[in-house]
Parts: structure tokens; sequence; C-alpha cells
């Protein structure tokens, strides 16, 4: 089939490429002349593992191409996918659907014959009714179903979830989409991937409450490890108790400095907005919005603890910048707000990241950025873990020892065992172990 994918961001830009891999014709489109022109020379605007061997194997076989011209690339497509941000609008919170509704018009002026226009972006619930409103007012002949096609992707791991996805979401009005939409989908029949069809506003809807329930599992754990630690107990055995009831499940249990990224934040509070609109409060998840934004600074105060109670002065090697590992993505990273309080409380902050350090550069211009975690601890004070990069686990910790002032760390991601820390000499803190401190 003929699809075209309006907006070349994370969500456009993989999915996309996915669907060219399952041997569509593609067009990614972007307004963006400067990425668009990179595209073309094989230059990938992200990190994600395996997304630029991607690219230019379906350019190389021609069922891929980057354009800025959405009326060409409209025209001649079957299927239009509209993946443009939705970021929190300033202000209330509510997501913004300029981008959205900005493509809805382009694709009106440009639409030809019978046209599927899906909703990848996440969306709040209505927004399919909106954009078939808005097309069907600025273009009363079009022929177009309307659909809601809601991503699941984690950062990371994105092509592996396009690929072999645990379902996939399809919101219809018009049963002439569902033809369409089963033929897109029709290469994941031979993993069995299950298509799940429903009305639009429940897929709508589905996307929020699949993020928020996640995001509740998260600060769940959080609080978890918080009581853990007031009792003497274990919250990585906790986790692994509760997890192996099945009916609660050993994923996102993990816990940490709290939720950031692209999706959580910005979809948690956009659902406490719709609900609110819609006078159907979710007090859990409002909830949950307001502990993930306090446990940030309170990670903070947990280093500013280590370091005898005062950062005035001292420096705080910070390793881990990115939200989570294996992207270059700094969208409420927790590392902004835990950076951010402790240059408050008169720390000088000394920082490295894999792939993420460009990005990190646009939002904390004045922390100083190091070649590697080494570097990053050179005269420091103490070495904090902020993101669980698989290069942190292995840590040389004699080497490390060298070089800080004082061989002290603080784990907000429980990558290390007390025991292994220990005979190293160091003074150790964790989340949600027995908090007295291990010394060789």
């Amino acid at each position: 089939m003929k699809i075209t994918m309006i907006g070349s961001g994370y969500v456009g830009l993989v999915s996309g490429v996915c669907f060219a891999e399952f041997g569509h014709d593609v067009i990614c489109m972007d307004k963006d002349e400067a990425k668009i022109a990179a595209l073309k020379n094989g230059q990938i605007p992200i990190f994600e593992p395996g997304l630029a061997e991607l690219v230019a194997a379906n350019v190389k076989a021609g069922r891929l191409s980057f354009t800025t011209d959405i009326t060409s690339a409209v025209a001649q497509s079957e299927v239009v996918f509209i993946g443009v941000g939705t970021p929190s609008r300033r202000g209330d919170g509510h997501a913004d659907l300029s981008y959205v509704y900005a493509a809805a018009r382009d694709i009106a002026a440009a639409v030809e014959g019978f046209t599927v226009v899906v909703t990848k972006s996440t969306v709040p619930v209505g927004t399919g009714d909106e954009v078939e409103r808005i097309i069907r007012e600025a273009n009363p002949d079009a022929d177009v179903a309307v659909v809601s096609n809601p991503e699941f992707l984690r950062e990371g791991a994105a092509i592996d979830d396009f690929m072999r996805p645990d379902r996939v979401v399809i919101g219809i009005e018009d049963e002439r989409a569902r033809q369409v939409m089963s033929e897109v989908y029709r290469p994941l029949s031979l993993n069995a991937a299950p298509l799940m069809f429903t009305k639009r506003r429940t897929s709508e809807l589905i996307k929020y409450a699949a993020n928020a329930f996640l995001a509740m599992k998260i600060t769940f754990i959080n609080e978890i490890a918080d009581l853990s630690e007031a009792v003497g107990a274990n919250v990585q055995e906790v986790a692994r108790g509760i997890g192996l009831d099945n009916r609660i499940g050993t994923k996102f249990l993990n816990a940490g400095p709290g939720y950031g990224g692209s999706c959580f934040p910005k979809d948690t509070l956009a659902l406490v907005k719709t609900a609110q609109d819609f006078e159907s409060p979710v007090r859990l998840i409002e909830t949950t919005v307001a502990i993930n934004d306090d446990r940030k600074r309170a990670m903070a105060r947990k280093v500013i603890k280590a370091l005898g109670g005062d950062a005035r002065g001292k420096t705080v090697a910070v390793l881990g910048l990115t939200f989570k590992p294996e992207t270059d993505d700094m969208r409420d990273s927790p590392a902004i707000t835990i950076v951010q309080a402790l240059q408050d409380a008169g720390a000088i902050v000394r920082g490295f990241d894999p792939e993420g350090m460009d990005n990190a550069r646009k939002i904390m211009p004045d922390i100083t950025y190091c070649e590697d975690a080494y570097d990053a601890a050179t005269g420091a004070d103490v070495a904090v873990i902020v993101t669980e990069w698989n290069e942190f686990r292995a840590l040389n910790l004699g080497r490390l020892k060298t070089l800080l002032t004082q061989p002290l760390l603080v784990d907000l991601r429980n990558i290390y065992r007390k025991d292994e820390v220990s005979r190293h000499g160091f003074t150790y803190y964790c989340i949600g172990r027995p908090n007295e401190e291990v010394r060789a």
C-alpha cells in the first residue's frame, strides 16, 4: 500500500520505517527542511538501536522516501498517518493539538479519492472527531475515514515493539477502514499479533489509560521503596514477591528516581485535564503526577544527605542524563530536576551520558560535560547513578574510588550489590534497601 507519515520525529520516523519494512511504499513527510535533508543524506535525527540500518535498507530498496511536500505525498497515498508531536500545552497541561489540526487542514487540501486518515500521535478522547470535522469543513467532497491507531513504542526497543507488538489497537467509525487497516498490518498476522478493532474514542482512551496505569505502577513501587528503607525491608525482594503474582507481573517494578520521557509525564497530565473537563476526575492519576514530581527533588536531597547534609561547594558526578538507557531523549528526564536541585543547593555538577549529551546541553548548559564516567568522577565528592546504562553496571570500582575525593556512591537505580561495593571500600546509598552505610 502507499502510505504517507506526516511528522518524522520519533513516532513518525520509527512507524514509517517499520511500515516500509513490512513492504509498503512509505513517504515520511516533515515541514522541517533541515531534518528531511539530513534524512535524505542518511543522517538519523534520533538515537534508536537498529533504526539507522533499517532506514538505509528501505531507502535502498525504494520503499522509503522523505519529503517536505505534503500535497504530493497525500495525493498519492491510500493511508495518511498523523505522527506529529502533542506536547503539554503551556499554562494548563492539556495536550497541544495544534500540530495535529494543522496536519488535518493540510490533508483536506490535498486528499484525492478514498483515503484513510490515521492519528498515530497520542491524542485526547474526541480528537478524531475534530480531525474529521476539520477535514470535512475544509473539503466537503473529501472521501475520508478517520481512524485512531495509537502507538505503544518503548524508546530503546521501539523497532522490536513495532514488529512484535502485544496488540494493535484500531479505532474506527467507518467499516471501510477496517479492511484497509487490516491490510496495513497484514504482515503482523505471521506473528499472530492481535488486531483489536474498537470505536475511535475507546481507542484514544486505551492509550492514555495504558500509560497512566504503568506510571502508577512505577510510582507505587517507588513509594514502597521509601517504606522499605524506613522499616528495613528490601524493595527488590518485595517487587519480586509481588511481581511473581501473574495478576501483577514483574514489569515496571524497579524502584528509581521517578518516571520521565516523552509519554508518561505529558500523557498522565493530559488524562487528568481531560477527566476534569468531563467532570470525572481521576484522583489516582492526579496523585501519581504529584508524587512523581516530588520524587525527583527528593532524590537530590538523598544525594545531599549522603554528602553530610551540605552540598555547597561540593562536586557531584552525575552518571546518566537521559530518562532511560538506549535513547538520547532528555524529555522530562529525572536528571534535569535532580541536577537543578543540586545546583540550587550550591553543588558543582559534572555529567556524562553515552548518547544524550548533545540534547542535555540544550537544557542544562551550565554543567561540565565529560568524556566518560571516570572523567566525570575525577575530583568529584560523590558519584550518582541516575540512568542505568549498561556501561555503568560494570564500572571499575577500584579505579572509580581512586578518582573520587572520597569513596561515596549513590545508586538511584539499584544496579550494584552492597557486598560488591563494600569490598571496594565505598560508602553506598541506594533505593529501598536497608539504608545502613556499607563500608569495608
